[in-house]
């Protein structure tokens, strides 16, 4: 292990980790046993390119972060684009950047080594949003997109996404193409040093690709029917420059600025968390909301793929209440149905595609049987989302969005925010708050209430017990309430690709899905149930005490 350090800090051209790096080999060597461990965690095991690409904390060592791990992720994609290029052709790929730590540096390092092995790179001209990478891949026709980017990650995190274009118009990466690509990267890293890898001269996009997203975006609503008293927040990211471009382009008022948190801040000095889900993220948005008496809060992640929502609540402690992502997901889903109704009115038959993850609220398939549209449950993660057939509108709870995929292959925070204050503008001209809109999809679709439990754990080898003896085990019942079926997905279900998830249904309507995380050592109960009965009061009081039971029964059964 300690030879394997050396032979990577040889080859590493970044100033910081190299010193770091030979600060711990000093400190392994005269026998400090947190140094040596250290290195074991770096050393032992190497951060793995998936569907997911690469994330992890900034750091040395194959299992970190780094510009050693970048070149060879970089340098193994070359080698796939060129290895399935039509022959005669050269292929090719944008690369974009948010304002995290490293992000340009990453971003720099993989068009120089693209380019210096034969692939045509472009550089995105700045920092800017993961959707406007998703948009380049599209609009410049290339055969793959890079983001480096770690979203809504702690601080020191980076990651690296990888899309692909042509046949995938612009999707993120599935199987097999995630092996094909770690295959190369594991070559790369065994037959070559970085150092000895080519560069060459990359291009850089000009700013009309920037302006080419916004105009699409814009052109998604119409003029606004009435102001919005709306506040935003950046969250330390770098969505409000492209936000502001488009809701200018869209003739809306600019929203009351959470001006602490407004500019691209690596170190996201305001939150423990730069992620709207996580509790304290939102507080400084409520704080301006209530100083301004805003009607809405949008609050975008700090790559601004993801959108979370806040409307007025006198019960909350805030003042305010942040929407679930199903609940947003839903509302959006909802209006997604009735823009096709319109325009097939010509036909008389709306068409097209309404599609969700698998652990996100069943509401949408009820609003899509509503109006006649089809209906498609994925595989968590957008890049199974944005890939069902005929696809207008998808999401997943998880605050993801995808309102344009005429245009975007990935969720967007920017357009959904767009959206979604269009919806409460129209909403605002009917003289109805968007509190009250809520209450009409009860009336409508019935009561959809759902909840999420996450556990976890020390031992990774734990979630794997908890999976295998709900399978061979299977529960009966559920908080008293008899299970009618149990689909296992660990072989693939109903044309969905194998995953490791289970689907329990009860006799009372209620779903429960269960799975380990894809990113973090945690095991994760997704909750859903619904009422039709009664009024949306007594709806949504029978779905909220059914969701309370189920929730119960699903923490005694995994421990």
């Amino acid at each position: 292990m300690l030879a394997a350090a050396q032979a990577w800090l040889a080859q590493d051209p970044d100033p910081e980790t190299r010193a770091e790096l030979r600060a711990l080999l000093t400190f392994a060597s005269g026998g400090d046993t947190a140094a040596l461990a250290d290195l074991h965690s770096r050393f032992d095991t190497r951060l793995a390119f998936g569907t997911a690409g690469l994330r992890g904390e900034i750091a040395a060592g194959p299992n970190r972060m780094n510009r050693v791990l970048v070149a060879q992720a970089a340098a193994g994609l070359a080698a796939y684009l060129l290895a399935r290029a039509e022959p005669g052709t050269t292929p090719s790929a944008v690369i974009g950047y948010d304002g995290r730590k490293n992000s340009q540096i990453f971003a720099t390092d993989t068009a120089e080594l693209l380019a210096g092995a034969g692939v045509r790179a472009v550089l995105l001209p700045r920092l800017l949003p993961t959707p406007v990478l998703a948009f380049a891949v599209r609009h410049l026709d290339v055969s793959a997109g890079v983001m480096v980017t770690a979203s809504h990650n702690p601080p020191n995190d980076n990651g690296y996404k990888v899309y692909l274009g042509d046949a995938n118009e612009g999707s993120q990466i599935v199987s097999p193409d995630d092996g094909l690509i770690a295959a190369e990267i594991l070559r790369v890293a065994e037959e070559r040093l970085v150092p000895e890898l080519p560069r060459s001269a990359y291009e850089t996009a000009p700013e009309s690709v920037v302006q080419a997203y916004i105009s699409a975006t814009a052109g998604l609503v119409h003029a606004p029917l009435a102001p919005v008293n709306a506040v935003y927040t950046a969250m330390h990211g770098v969505g409000w420059d492209t936000t502001r471009r488009v809701l200018e382009a869209a003739g809306f008022a600019l929203p009351t600025l959470v001006d602490a948190q407004i500019a691209p801040d690596a170190a996201f000095p305001t939150v423990a968390f730069p992620n709207p889900e996580e509790p304290g993220a939102m507080d400084l948005a409520y704080r301006t909301a209530d100083e301004v008496n805003a009607e809405l809060i949008i609050a975008n992640d700090p790559d601004a793929d993801r959108l979370a929502i806040a409307i007025p609540d006198p019960t909350a402690e805030n003042g305010y209440r942040r929407l679930s992502g199903n609940e947003v997901g839903a509302i959006l889903g909802w209006r997604a149905a009735e823009n096709a109704v319109a325009s097939a009115a010509a036909s008389g038959t709306p068409i097209g595609t309404l599609a969700c993850s698998i652990v996100s609220t069943p509401a949408l398939q009820a609003v899509a049987e509503a109006y006649g549209l089809n209906f498609a449950d994925t595989l968590t993660g957008f890049k199974w989302v944005s890939r069902a057939p005929g696809l207008i509108y998808g999401f997943e709870e998880a605050l993801g969005y995808l309102v344009n995929p005429g245009t975007v292959r990935d969720k967007d925070g920017i357009s959904a925010a767009l959206a979604f204050l269009s919806l409460v503008s129209d909403l605002k001209a009917e003289g109805v708050t968007l509190a009250e809109h809520l209450k009409r999809f009860s009336a409508r679709f019935g009561h959809f209430a759902s909840s999420q439990i996450s556990v976890r754990v020390t031992d990774i080898s734990e979630i794997s017990r908890v999976m295998t003896r709900l399978r061979q085990s299977p529960p009966e019942a559920v908080g008293g309430i008899r299970v009618t079926s149990i689909d296992d997905l660990s072989a693939g279900f109903d044309g969905l690709p194998p995953s490791d998830v289970l689907r329990i249904r009860l006799a009372d309507g209620s779903r429960v899905m269960v799975r380990p995380s894809g990113t973090e050592p945690k095991l994760k109960v997704y909750i859903d149930t619904r009422s039709e009965i009664g009024s949306v009061p007594e709806r949504t009081a029978a779905a909220t005490a059914a969701l309370a039971v189920v929730d119960a029964g699903m923490r005694e059964l995994i421990g």
